[in-house]
């Protein structure tokens, strides 16, 4: 599963969603690393992170994609 939020991240209904559909993996685009952090915290019972990639699509600003990669446990 492909996710992408927006920058105030995924709703806690769409993370239930996530969790009853139990992908084996989950790629996780994020324009915003704080609600990243939050969202991942919600899904780190059945999920771990594997690997993490920063992205600066926006150079010579702070903005940075980040993409995770979570595995189940």
């Amino acid at each position: 599963m492909i996710v992408d939020p927006p920058r105030a991240g995924m709703h806690p209904d769409v993370v239930g969603v996530i969790l009853n559909a139990q992908p084996s993996r989950i790629v996780y685009v994020s324009c915003n690393p704080a609600t990243q952090a939050r969202d991942l915290a919600m899904l780190d019972g059945k999920y771990r992170v594997a690997e993490i990639q920063p992205v600066d699509m926006f150079p010579h600003t702070h903005h940075v994609e980040n993409v995770v990669l979570l595995v189940v446990r």
